[in-house]
């Protein structure tokens, strides 16, 4: 890479990483190593050696806050810690940057050609769950600010470390807990993303149960009963005509489309030879940056409730699962965007810009955005988490992404510290 255009403290920065290389990927193998699947969601021996390893690094103020067992009950999960420490710059009189990155993984699943659990690297790509989302990110910004301490003295601010273990089931034990309890005070944070593009916004996503509840009687004499299916196919085809209106509805923020729904789940009913008594729906709705979700539920409660109407002897019960608001953008022209973009191009050695997006996806990162706090999404990842096999068999990570990205990293962080 050519440094003639980068100062010489950012030298320092690239060549402690370029030194540290091997320290680095070992680190990610490591991780990768320990299982930490989500569900079943018991996350205690990876969230024990990342807090191990970061008092091994020296950083400061390390601790595992457990969570409480009601609360991680209701996620859903078994045992969650979360791994709070810190690298104080100067006096600490400055900007706190979290780098905030989760450690649960999606199981396997079938159709590994490499150990899922192994980090073998083979052509130049580190293999194994969690290599690509996103324990490739806890190592990228654990480098990151290893580099950093350099110019301890020099700086002026703090990084925190946010590791977190409950992404799969929607971050309210994770980020949320921590933000909640004032563990960590960001002025900003950056959270797992891909290393070609900075994502600055994303979608929402709302899962409703809808479930309608009849009367059984026998088929020989279904007059008797109320039919839950029945009632739900005028439901559904409300639901349908609903989805058709959303191809209308175009977010201004690029990389995100329109809104979206799916219904995803359907049960019901006893036996053949019986009316069903009940019929069960799970749908999905995805919402753009512009939407309001309490709006949409609204909508979609309503869009039941007169479906409904016509089935004497029906009633329909709607639920919320879930409800992940949307994010963003953080201004492209922030402190926090431009810190990143401009030492991208450097380190990529290229002369187009860094791409600035929005995702469809939802993450944690929302609950940052929630708590008052500017977040853009950037770190060891591909152009896309097909490219990566991500929550796929043979998921990956290219070596080559991780050492970009945890220079990039390192070069903004000391811009924004600076």
């Amino acid at each position: 890479m050519d440094t003639k255009t980068i100062n010489a403290e950012k030298q320092q920065l690239i060549k402690y990483i370029e030194d540290h290389k091997e320290e680095l990927i070992g680190f990610l193998q490591e991780l990768v190593s320990i299982p930490s699947d989500n569900p079943p969601g018991d996350t205690q021996k990876i969230a024990e050696h990342i807090g191990k390893r970061l008092r091994e690094f020296q950083f400061e103020d390390v601790v595992l806050y457990e969570v409480e067992e009601e609360l991680v009950k209701a996620a859903g999960m078994i045992q969650v810690s979360n791994v709070v420490g810190f690298s104080t710059f100067g006096n600490g009189e400055g900007p706190e940057i979290t780098l905030t990155a989760h450690g649960d993984v999606v199981p396997p699943g079938l159709g590994w050609t490499q150990d899922p659990y192994g980090g073998n690297i083979v052509d130049g790509k580190l293999y194994g769950r969690g290599a690509a989302v996103s324990k490739s990110d806890i190592a990228s910004y654990t480098f990151a600010a290893l580099a950093l301490r350099q110019f301890q003295s020099k700086l002026k601010g703090k990084i925190s470390f946010a590791f977190t273990f409950d992404e799969e089931t929607g971050g309210e034990v994770g980020p949320k807990w921590l933000l909640e309890r004032k563990f960590i005070h960001p002025d900003m944070a950056i959270y797992p993303g891909f290393t070609y593009s900075l994502v600055n916004a994303h979608n929402g996503c709302l899962h409703l149960e809808v479930k309608l509840k009849g009367k059984s009687a026998h088929a020989a004499e279904p007059q008797h009963g109320h039919d839950a299916i029945e009632a739900m196919t005028e439901v559904l085809s409300a639901i349908y005509k609903y989805r058709d209106t959303l191809s209308t509805i175009q977010s201004k923020v690029p990389g995100i489309d329109t809104p979206n729904l799916t219904v995803g789940l359907i049960s019901g009913g006893i036996n053949t030879n019986v009316v069903p008594d009940e019929c069960v729906i799970r749908l999905d709705r995805r919402l753009i940056p512009e939407e309001n979700g309490e709006l949409v539920e609204k909508q979609l409660r309503n869009c039941v409730a007169s479906a409904v109407e016509k089935y004497d002897g029906v009633q329909a019960e709607v639920n919320r699962i879930l409800l992940a608001n949307s994010f963003g953008p953080t201004p492209a022209q922030s402190s926090l965007v431009q810190a990143i973009s401009s030492n991208w191009k450097e380190i990529m050695e290229v002369n187009e810009d860094l791409p600035i997006k929005g995702s469809p996806l939802y993450t944690d990162a929302r609950l940052f955005a929630e708590a008052g706090v500017p977040i853009v999404l950037f770190g060891a990842g591909p152009r896309t988490l097909l490219e990566a096999n991500g929550h796929r068999a043979d998921e990956h990570v290219k070596i080559d992404d991780l050492l970009k990205s945890t220079k990039v990293i390192a070069l903004a962080l000391y811009d924004l510290l600076s």
